[in-house]
């Protein structure tokens, strides 16, 4: 557990490095805040795509929305570990002081290994965006919907039409009305 632990806080750390790093025109105004509302998420995207993975899969019963407990019960979880550990308490600052003392080699080698992991994340997000689409277009939901399709080109089809009676307005044709 204590492993687990030390490896958050050192994904921590470097996420807070990386924002002090880009943070030039704010300087170190909530420095804290904005490493920890990156961490925060990075999670939210984890279980995002852990969610729609599951709905891709047609495990999940029905529509989600932020008031079912499948989604606010693990947002809440999330924001009360990470206030638990970042805001509550200063813990995250004696392990940024240690990992500050890290040789430039453990560094980089961990810079890599928490860039690999942030980049997996946001792959992951993508991949699971793009199952949701393939789902949509297998079960002609959302924007496959027939209906949805049929709707849209009458409506492009009188937006072609104005579009056609306003040139002939223009250039004075004698059918414009």
């Amino acid at each position: 557990m204590k492993k687990i632990k030390r490896a958050y806080y050192y994904f921590f750390y470097k996420i807070y490095k990386a924002a002090k790093y880009t943070s030039y025109p704010f300087g170190d105004f909530l420095l804290d805040y904005r490493a920890l509302i990156g961490v925060v998420i990075l999670e939210a995207w984890i279980y995002i795509s852990l969610l729609i993975y599951l709905s891709f899969i047609n495990k999940l019963p029905g529509e989600l929305t932020i008031l079912s407990p499948l989604v606010y019960i693990p947002a809440i979880s999330i924001f009360v570990i990470n206030y638990i550990a970042f805001i509550h308490t200063d813990i995250w600052k004696q392990y940024n002081k240690e990992f500050d003392n890290l040789s430039k080699k453990q560094n980089r080698i961990g810079t890599w290994i928490v860039l690999g992991i942030v980049l997996a994340i946001i792959g992951n997000l993508i991949l699971s965006v793009y199952c949701l689409d393939l789902k949509a277009r297998r079960n002609q939901t959302g924007p496959y919907n027939p209906v949805f399709i049929a709707k849209e080109r009458l409506k492009d089809s009188l937006q072609r039409a104005k579009q056609i009676e306003n040139l002939k307005k223009i250039y004075g044709e004698k059918d414009a009305k």
